[in-house]
């Protein structure tokens, strides 16, 4: 349970949920936040973890005149953003999370930073509890083209893969600078039109990335003939560190739309989990992007927030996007977006047309869409630097 107030020009907030999202937005907003009572009363994990004290230090390195202060106990952060800067940065990940946790961030902040970002992170490649690097890949980067007037110089690249718990594994992302977003209209997500995924394998045969794409091919083909996933074995010093294997499916629609579902294997002696085949890791990513798919909407569920930051920000026009329905973690974000930006966002159900069967795809069947629609604050990258 969290609260708001203001308190001598910080915004004060209890308790250790979203801290990523308060963080990110206190950055752009270039308000100083105050977040208290964190994890005060836990017996476990007392005050700030090390994946989120890492997290600062990247965000810290991204920027220029952070003043951060935590108390000695780590229960309690004073967080005075500075100017983002962004240019070439080198980080190493906590192995806690995966590297998607701090991609997440690095594409929010990367089109307002000062220079280009050439950013190199070291870490887990693939996690349960965050995106994989292929995920982002697809589905973050989409939402980004959306936004950005022109894409050059936009470019995530998997060095080499590494699996939870020890990572290993390397990613380099670029991203380019913006003035300013777009203001976008985009209520039309198309029909599915095929499938495509990754396989990969390290430190294991490649036998069992083979199983996962015919178990996972074997339900996908039951809907769409056109199917390929693609199989990623690595050896050697390109494997990262722990043997390991999963699979990272998405689907296109005919307007760009892509949905996102991946699953991995279990980690050795990982309490409470029975040891996964690959059959089992390939239903279970087809399920889960049959479940995506069925949510529908112009994004990915993911990346809903993504699409709600930018809309936000975009120019002072009328920006609408369809989304399937809001994810938990959208919902606090458009809460904290109220809180930072004084933006607030019309929600709608749209309901389809009935007299109209076979005429509109742009609300196909599936579950119940969001329209979202704001005027955007017309944010301006002040810090890029005028050629």
């Amino acid at each position: 349970m969290s609260t708001t107030i203001v308190e001598n020009n910080f915004l004060k907030y209890c308790g250790s949920n979203f801290l990523k999202q308060r963080l990110l937005l206190s950055v752009l907003s270039a308000k100083p936040v105050k977040i208290v009572d964190i994890r005060s009363k836990s017996d476990e994990a007392f005050g700030l973890r090390e994946y989120e004290i890492n997290l600062i230090r990247l965000l810290d390195k991204l920027t220029n005149g952070t003043k951060i202060e935590i108390n000695p106990a780590g229960t309690a952060i004073m967080f005075m953003p500075g100017l983002l800067h962004g240019g070439q940065i080198d980080h190493e990940c906590c192995v806690q999370r995966g590297i998607g946790y701090y991609l997440d961030v690095l594409i929010a902040l990367g089109p307002f930073c000062k220079f280009p970002l050439n950013v190199k992170l070291s870490g887990v490649t693939e996690s349960s509890d965050s995106p994989s690097v292929d995920h982002i890949k697809v589905g973050a980067l989409t939402v980004l083209k959306r936004f950005l007037t022109v894409d050059e110089g936009l470019e995530l690249k998997i060095i080499k893969r590494g699996l939870s718990p020890l990572g290993g594994g390397i990613v380099v992302f670029k991203c380019p600078i913006r003035k300013t977003l777009r203001s976008i209209q985009f209520t039309q997500q198309g029909m599915v039109k095929r499938i495509r995924g990754t396989a990969y394998v390290c430190k294991v045969s490649p036998s069992l990335g083979n199983r996962a794409i015919e178990t996972a091919k074997g339900v996908m083909l039951k809907f769409l003939p056109d199917v390929y996933i693609y199989a990623d074995a690595s050896h050697g010093k390109m494997s990262g560190n722990v043997p390991g294997y999963g699979i990272c499916l998405h689907a296109e629609t005919t307007e760009g739309v892509c949905f996102m579902a991946q699953a991995n294997s279990h980690i050795k002696g990982e309490v409470g989990k029975e040891p996964s085949t690959p059959e089992d890791i390939g239903e279970k990513a087809a399920m889960r992007l049959l479940d995506e798919i069925y949510r529908g909407g112009c994004c990915d569920s993911t990346y809903q927030w993504l699409v709600a930051l930018f809309m936000s920000l975009g120019q002072k026009h009328v920006s609408k996007f369809m989304t399937g329905p809001l994810s938990s973690y959208t919902v606090h974000f458009l809460r904290h977006l109220r809180d930072f930006f004084s933006i607030t966002f019309k929600l709608e159900n749209p309901e389809p047309e009935d007299e109209d069967e076979g005429e509109d795809d742009s609300l196909p069947p599936g579950a119940q869409k969001v329209l979202l629609t704001c005027v955007g604050i017309g944010y301006c990258n002040i810090s890029r630097r005028v050629i």
